[in-house]
């Protein structure tokens, strides 16, 4: 062979180097945009509002720590923070895992309506949530209402408002879909062979359930598990609502050390205490979504689905419905019935009840009766949390699309340089979802306040708040899509000669269209929900709906609790609908949190 020859036999070794060294390098450029943002609008204002709180401490950094762990105070928050969110998980494992195998073994109409009302809880607000099983089971709800007028009495006999009960079943009812996407999605494509052998060599239901069954889907179950617990761990809207003064999680004794009695160090040791747990659970969370990758015989839905045939499937479907839609629908439709009813309260020597229907309290909204100054009608509260939404999207894919692709383009040598980075960088996406939202608040507060980074003015500081929140969610719902594009597509893109750039604007973009579509409408129904920042860095005349309906839940009075009802009833059609456009345009077979 001449020269010529050898030259054009290493050509093409040569350009598969460059292309994947170029291949390499964009995959470090995709981190430049998401770390940034990180750095600039999380990193920063957290260290700031740590070193200006510790600071503010005359016995040094320790001190606050040492006064959180002596305190017989703190140290029963702690606990109580702990074993609320591990029996929240656990109850919600009860309810969710027999859904989860109804949606991922059978197949029946009406299916996927039913994944999109399941769904519609998660995305709602919290304080909508709790102003839902208030409207319901609270002492002027429906069901005590009823009762007051059945059976003539001058109390409401159910006491739901203030207890462990009321906290735990909102954690159910919110958290339960977590357990039907991930473990359902998974369970979905295991081949039901696997089970059937074991039958077949004489192992009954249950030692195929315990020996077969469990551990495939066990690396699903404890990471809805884990994630699960950190959202109950870092409850907050929940807690403050039905909780009362009782109960106090520590995101909640974060908020009343730094609002009430403005001891900043204390609060600043709570918020570390906090981030280091939700650190390690998302370290834990991430490495066990990477297990779901674990080569497997896995099946398309079509062939692992049965038809509910036999009288016990049925029965067990008919169960299991009946439980998920009445946890998820006699809320919801509480709030709704609720908003347009109206109880007199009892009198002396006579009782209350229902006093028929009214659509007074939407007509309020649009009073201000008590003449403020920081009145906001709920026309234009809507119309802000809408226009805040629609940049939180714009932000949220910006910075999401390319951290899911630089995960989604994990190497398949586990040792290089790029593979580590991205293991250490996954769990890192998920931090602000485990940040105390008060101690980021008023970091914004505190750190953005200098040119060129001065907008404690600016309207642009709730959307990127909001944004560090649906953030994480854009990941979630864009990397297992990216990870399911054919590497053969890209490879004979790559060998007809594209560029990186061309092979993610001609085969990548097009094919996760629809995910995109879900990412955008997660991060907007997220951002309309959101309470906890923005409670404290909404500037009064530009308040979001979750914060107006906080303000009018605080004031006495059943006009004010009826108007809230019915703005949380608005902000409930609008989520409900997000969730019920994610159903539609959810990427087939494809699911994660």
């Amino acid at each position: 062979m001449d020269r010529h020859g050898a030259a054009l036999e290493v050509r093409p070794e040569a350009a598969s180097s460059l292309r994947s060294r170029l291949g390499s390098g964009l995959g470090a450029l995709l981190w430049v945009l998401p770390l940034a943002f990180l750095l600039v609008f999380y990193f920063y204002p957290l260290a700031i509002i740590l070193q200006v709180s510790f600071s503010r401490g005359a016995a040094g950094w320790a001190a606050p720590f040492i006064e959180a762990l002596s305190s017989a105070s703190i140290r029963s928050v702690l606990w109580f923070t702990i074993w609320q969110a591990a029996v929240s998980t656990a109850l919600t494992l009860l309810v969710g895992l027999p859904g989860a195998y109804l949606l991922a073994r059978y197949d029946f109409p009406g299916k996927s309506f039913l994944q999109a009302l399941t769904g519609i809880p998660f995305v709602m607000p919290t304080l909508v949530v709790a102003a839902a099983f208030n409207a319901l089971l609270g002492p002027r709800g429906w069901v005590n209402g009823l009762l007051v007028e059945v059976f003539n009495l001058q109390q409401p006999p159910i006491q739901f408002v203030n207890t462990l009960g009321a906290i735990l079943l909102a954690h159910v009812f919110y958290n339960t879909t977590i357990v039907l996407r991930m473990v359902g999605d998974f369970w979905a494509h295991i081949d039901p062979r696997l089970a059937q052998a074991a039958q077949v060599l004489g192992a009954s239901r249950l030692q195929t359930l315990r020996h077969v069954v469990l551990p495939l889907i066990m690396p699903a179950v404890a990471a809805s598990a884990l994630l699960v617990f950190i959202f109950d761990f870092t409850s907050f809207g929940v807690i403050l609502v039905l909780g009362g003064p009782r109960f106090a999680t520590l995101e909640v004794e974060i908020y009343r050390q730094t609002v009430s009695l403005f001891n900043l160090p204390l609060a600043a040791a709570l918020s570390i205490i906090q981030l280091l747990t939700t650190l390690a659970l998302t370290v834990l969370y991430t490495w066990l979504n990477r297990r779901l990758s674990t080569p497997l015989n896995l099946r398309p839905r079509t062939y692992t689905q049965a038809r509910l045939v036999s009288w016990r499937s049925k029965l067990f479907a008919a169960v299991v419905l009946g439980l998920l839609l009445a946890l998820t629908v006699l809320p919801l439709a509480g709030l709704a019935a609720r908003s347009v009813t109206h109880f007199e309260p009892p009198q002396r020597g006579e009782s209350g009840g229902f006093a028929g229907f009214t659509l007074n309290y939407y007509r309020e909204l649009g009073v201000n009766r008590q003449s403020s100054i920081f009145y906001v009608p709920p026309a234009r509260a809507i119309s802000i949390s809408l226009g805040y939404a629609g940049l939180t999207v714009l932000l949220a894919l910006l910075i999401g699309l390319p951290a899911s692709w630089a995960l989604a383009r994990d190497p398949a040598d586990s040792r290089s340089a790029a593979a580590r980075i991205n293991r250490l960088l996954d769990p890192v996406l998920m931090l602000p979802l485990g940040t105390s939202a008060v101690t980021l608040g008023l970091g914004f507060l505190i750190a953005l306040d200098e040119p060129p980074l001065d907008l404690r003015a600016s309207p642009l500081l709730v959307p990127l708040a909001h944004t560090l929140v649906a953030f994480p969610f854009v990941v979630r719902s864009l990397t297992p899509a990216l990870r399911s594009i054919r590497p053969r597509l890209r490879q004979a893109a790559a060998v007809m000669g594209a560029t990186p750039l061309q092979v993610l604007r001609h085969i990548d973009l097009p094919l996760v269209g629809r995910a995109l579509i879900v990412a955008a409408t997660f991060a907007f129904t997220i951002s309309l929900g959101e309470f906890g920042a923005t409670s404290l860095i909404s500037r009064p005349e530009y308040p979001t709906v979750p914060v107006a309906i906080y303000r009018l839940i605080s004031r006495p009075g059943a006009l004010n609790y009826g108007q809230a009802l019915a703005l949380s009833t608005l902000l409930m059609s609008i989520t409900a609908a997000g969730m019920l456009f994610i159903e539609r345009f959810r990427v087939a077979d494809i699911g994660e949190f």
